[in-house]
């Protein structure tokens, strides 16, 4: 009988705070992974979760990048860089949490020396391994309006970015990559409200297909929303990240009623609920990296569109840091 046993990924977490706790949670219990330790700064912290998940806390990063094939770095942004070049170096391929890097120049870098030396580098954008759109590509074919909303409660734990590379990037990064057409233009407002960063922010996007984009976010709303509209010809789209649902309008008729005292219009439409095979997206994450070091798989989205997304979510910041200017 032939044996269909996958090989097992040597892996480390680099960072298990809020996210990277999610992480080593997630790798901890696939068949495919060997969870070969951790690093944390914070040494109790290293400590409590290599004994819950019986692991090692390696006591330098240098240690751990030593004895393993793959890692997720889920450390701070403004260390991402210094760590994902470093494991690059010593061969080591590479998940990192987004955005990728504080610039360009940064990503660029890691973007070269990952090619230099044939090794697998994503971005975590987790969103794009929820069920629902992973379906977009099959049933998007020539959107018109993209309408995205993304609200949540103001977060203590989130301090160093604001609502852009926090939660915006996400709709970036799914818009970019469903609308084919190059970007012409876009432009992003914004204001602070409760931290030293934009808390909400606007940004508008316009293809040269003609296609529009309107991303909204709010890190400081009392109500929490996390939605995707898509119009195009003859069908729209309400996705729901929450839950994982689609649901397709497709219009029927339309007709006007006419009385003596009010003319009505009415608007029947057919609507499809959407079967979508519904997955934890993180460990959906871990196995398409898996796939893409062991198997050869192709990369969901490649590095020059990680580059575009990084690109206009760190000009948008701009966009914004510079409407400031004056303000109290």
């Amino acid at each position: 009988m032939k044996n269909t046993k996958k090989p097992v990924l040597k892996f480390g977490v680099i960072g298990v705070g809020h996210m990277g706790a999610y992480h080593l949670n997630v790798v901890s219990f696939m068949p495919t992974h060997e969870v070969i330790g951790i690093y944390e700064a914070v040494k109790e912290r290293a400590q409590e979760m290599a004994e819950r998940y019986d692991t090692t806390a390696f006591a330098s990063v240098d240690e751990l990048l030593d004895q393993v094939e793959a890692v997720v770095i889920a450390v701070p942004t403004v260390l991402h860089y210094e760590y994902a070049k470093k494991a690059l170096h010593k061969g080591v391929h590479v998940l990192v949490e987004k955005p990728m890097t504080v610039t360009v120049a940064q990503a660029e870098e890691l973007i070269a020396i990952a090619r230099e030396k044939q090794l697998v580098l994503q971005v975590g954008h987790v969103e794009r391994f929820n069920g629902a759109v992973m379906e977009l590509s099959k049933i998007v074919t020539a959107p018109r309006m993209i309408q995205s909303r993304r609200l949540a409660p103001f977060n203590n734990r989130i301090t160093d970015v604001g609502v852009v590379m926090d939660l915006l990037i996400h709709d970036l990064d799914i818009t970019l990559n469903l609308v084919t057409s190059p970007l012409r233009k876009f432009f992003a407002i914004g204001s602070k409200v409760v931290s030293n960063h934009e808390d909400v922010a606007i940004i508008n996007l316009e293809f040269e297909n003609g296609c529009i984009a309107s991303l909204t976010g709010s890190r400081i709303s009392q109500y929490k929303d996390r939605s995707l509209h898509i119009t195009q010809d003859k069908s729209f789209i309400d996705l729901n990240y929450a839950n994982q649902d689609i649901e397709i309008y497709r219009q029927a008729s339309a007709a006007y009623l006419m009385t003596p005292e009010e003319i009505k219009y009415s608007q029947e439409s057919f609507v499809e609920k959407l079967y979508v095979h519904k997955d934890n997206p993180l460990k959906s994450e871990h196995l398409h990296f898996y796939e893409c070091i062991k198997e050869g798989a192709k990369p969901f989205v490649s590095n020059e569109k990680d580059l575009e997304t990084l690109r206009i979510a760190i000009e948008s910041e701009r966009m914004i840091r510079e409407s400031f200017a004056g303000k109290p």
